[in-house]
């Protein structure tokens, strides 16, 4: 009895008819068809063959229109590619290797990278067979949790789990240097049993307005407690940290919505950012910012 005949063994035939896989014609179909973008590129990484998912993805008509174009010439980060190429390299194969490529109009797009090494038998001429699966959208959503996940739903400001992060992050450069100013609210917690959960909410969004403004865009604005906030300035020598104190001081006697405290501190050398926040909370009665005009200090915190 063969295997075909033996009980229990299922053997499935494509129907009379039905082209294999192993028709080329019914592979290029499936190429043809399918959404991801396959290519095949030499090792100098020209395109030499794709499919059209693949020129939709980089906004080419045809493989023609690349010209010159090389994958290196594509990728927005070229440590990336290059880290790309010596996995290759060493393991003949890379599997959903994410990049960031720039399309010749100039937008983006996130992909994922799977190539494999394919040696030509007669030539022996090396080629990269690969298939690119956009993976944009989806980066999209991602960003926007991660986003939602580090903000303070109530002021927008960055939040603890932000603040980790970047602890994490700066934990790996021994020689990174940055500067905290700690800010709080002067008699928060009494306005707060005075006037209500409502009033304070509003003045901690006001609050935080205001703190945003009074930096750069880069410079992330955290908020660490219901009354306290920290300002966190990478790359920042103790002259910026100050000028940047400096300028909170005056702006608030004209602009912000409530009297408040605040301390700064610059790295020292192997200190975390985490002592050096504290550092800078313990020096918070250095600076106190209490002259307010009558007109803005009624009903408000004092």
């Amino acid at each position: 009895m063969t295997d075909r005949e033996k009980p229990g063994r299922v053997v499935r035939t494509p129907p009379a008819g039905l082209a294999s896989l192993s028709d080329p014609a019914s592979l290029r179909t499936l190429v043809q068809n399918l959404r991801e973008g396959i290519y095949i590129a030499n090792v100098r990484g020209e395109i030499l063959d794709a499919n059209p998912a693949f020129l939709e993805m980089l906004g080419v008509m045809s493989v023609d229109a690349l010209g010159m174009y090389g994958l290196g010439d594509m990728v927005v980060d070229p440590a990336r590619r290059i880290l790309e190429l010596e996995m290759l390299d060493r393991d003949g194969a890379v599997r959903e290797f994410e990049l960031q490529i720039v399309r010749p109009d100039g937008t983006l797009r996130t992909v994922l990278d799977t190539t494999y090494v394919c040696r030509e038998a007669d030539t022996g001429e090396l080629f990269y067979h690969g298939i690119l699966v956009d993976i944009s959208s989806r980066k999209i959503h991602e960003d926007a949790l991660r986003e939602q996940s580090i903000r303070d739903p109530l002021t927008g400001c960055y939040n603890r789990r932000y603040l980790a992060d970047l602890d994490q992050r700066l934990s790996v450069a021994p020689d990174a240097m940055w500067s905290c100013i700690f800010i709080d609210i002067d008699h928060f917690k009494q306005y707060n049993d005075t006037h209500g959960h409502q009033m304070g909410d509003n003045t901690l969004i006001r609050m935080s307005r205001f703190l945003m403004r009074q930096v750069r865009a880069e410079e992330a604005v955290v908020r660490i407690g219901g009354d306290e906030f920290v300002i966190v300035l990478g790359g920042a020598a103790e002259a910026h940290t100050e000028m940047v104190a400096q300028r909170l001081e005056r702006s608030a006697l004209r602009t912000a919505p409530v009297p408040f405290s605040l301390g700064s501190a610059t790295r020292r050398p192997s200190e975390s950012l985490q002592q050096t926040m504290h550092r800078a909370d313990q020096n918070l009665m250095a600076v106190r910012v209490i002259e307010r005009t009558a007109d803005r200090a009624a009903g408000e915190p004092a």
